[in-house]
């Protein structure tokens, strides 16, 4: 029986830590709260932890490839046995969207998302589940880049903590309940 693959994107090191871009982190660092397990166990330069969600197997995963080069280690972890990519869930923070609105996709396009690109690139599919967390400003950015490495405003820090529930609350509802039934709850 195959292993569910959670993934959350980001970047490693302190310097990122509270930035926008790692929001996928900081869903992982939640539900291994939850799970009451650790992601610190080094493999294909990612860091995961296992544990249980409804009794199913998952392990969740921390690239440690920077958000570009996040397909390298996903493809990685995908070539080893109880793991399938109808199984993997990725988590990612998302520009088009508004801030903390989150989307359960079953497939699609990276939508100009470099993490996502880099998947679909080392996967050859667009054929695996994301949710995408809005991290949209009210106003029109001059450099996108340095606006997902930046930490959060207090206004948005201060809405995070439910983002973070809604987006762990989404994840185990795929496990549990499937894609479909998970989207018409949280999309």
């Amino acid at each position: 029986m195959n292993n569910w693959l959670i993934v959350g994107l980001g970047n490693p090191g302190l310097r990122y830590e509270k930035t926008r871009h790692n929001l996928g982190f900081m869903v992982i660092d939640l539900l291994s709260q939850r799970m009451q397990t650790q992601v610190k166990r080094e493999e294909c330069r990612a860091l995961i932890g296992r544990g249980e969600i409804e009794n199913q197997r998952v392990e969740l995963v921390k690239p440690q490839t920077f958000m570009n080069l996040s397909g390298e280690a996903i493809n990685c972890l995908l070539k080893k046995e109880d793991r399938s990519g109808e199984k993997l869930i990725v988590i990612v923070d998302d520009l088009a969207l508004p801030f903390g609105s989150i989307r359960l996709r079953g497939k699609g396009s990276s939508g100009g998302h470099n993490g996502l690109k880099s998947i679909e690139n080392c996967l050859k599919t667009q054929e695996f589940i994301r949710l995408r967390i809005g991290i949209q400003p009210e106003h029109e950015l001059q450099n996108t880049k340095n606006f997902v490495l930046e930490t959060f405003t207090k206004t948005e820090f201060s809405k995070l903590e439910n983002i973070l529930q809604q987006s762990a609350d989404a994840v185990s509802a795929i496990i549990t309940d499937g894609t479909e039934k998970a989207m018409a709850k949280f999309n």
